[in-house]
């Protein structure tokens, strides 16, 4: 690795100074060529103009707790979150149908709340030894679909250049699962209506151009009482 982090241009001689004082290993080592330390952009590797700055992170559209603002939103991310975080994912990806994620959404969140719930239900009958693996085992599969889902907020972030809101993707997603998806939903739903109508220009097709002979320019008439009556003329 560190033969290739350094330069391919290396330093054959010494300005301004006699032979004689050049020392051992002195000469052909790598320098740095200001013209070659341009900046280049991470996803495409082309390089960036100097006058060029990124953008600005933006806030969201609407806040972590506005889930009243869409009423269809919130009763979907109430009783069907993976429903929700299906939409959320194709949505956001294209390539990906919303089947996967929220399958996966249903057997890890749902299902975990399913098993947590069963084991409150009979915990007279479960092993109190069997009952806190059952727990711990569910609050790191929680942990762990907070940092998944998490990751796909944070590729909603960079999408749209939005900052941490109300802190780290992974974290509010661990703390305010329900409320992020609704969020989530509302800002890309908000942000493909600001761009389902562009502007568009309207340009109006030229009228239609017919030739004609040049006999028909010289004897308009003729043309026409032939066009009318339907007789052939004939050289004798």
């Amino acid at each position: 690795m560190e033969e290739r982090n350094q330069s391919r241009y290396v330093k054959l001689s010494k300005d301004q100074a006699p032979l004689e004082d050049i020392k051992p290993g002195e000469l052909n080592q790598p320098i740095e060529v200001p013209q070659l330390a341009v900046r280049k952009c991470i996803e495409c590797g082309q390089p960036l103009p100097e006058s060029y700055s990124p953008p600005a992170d933006e806030p969201w559209m609407t806040g972590i707790f506005g889930c009243a603002e869409d009423r269809e939103n919130c009763l979907t991310g109430l009783f069907c979150p993976c429903v929700l975080f299906g939409r959320n994912v194709e949505s956001l990806h294209e390539e990906t149908p919303w089947t996967g994620p929220c399958i996966c959404h249903a057997i890890f969140v749902e299902g975990g709340f399913a098993l947590a719930a069963a084991t409150v239900i009979f915990n007279g009958f479960i092993d109190p030894g069997t009952s806190f693996i059952i727990f711990e085992g569910l609050f790191f599969t929680w942990w762990m679909c907070g940092i998944y889902t998490g990751q796909v907020r944070q590729s909603l972030q960079k999408k749209y250049h939005l900052k941490n809101s109300p802190c780290d993707p992974c974290c509010v997603h661990c703390c305010m699962h329900w409320c992020a998806l609704c969020q989530e939903h509302r800002e890309m739903k908000g942000r493909l209506s600001d761009n389902a109508f562009p502007e568009m220009t309207v340009v109006n097709a030229p009228p239609v151009q017919e030739m004609k002979s040049t006999d028909e320019k010289e004897n308009p008439e003729t043309s026409s009482a032939n066009e009318h009556s339907g007789l052939e003329l004939q050289v004798l």
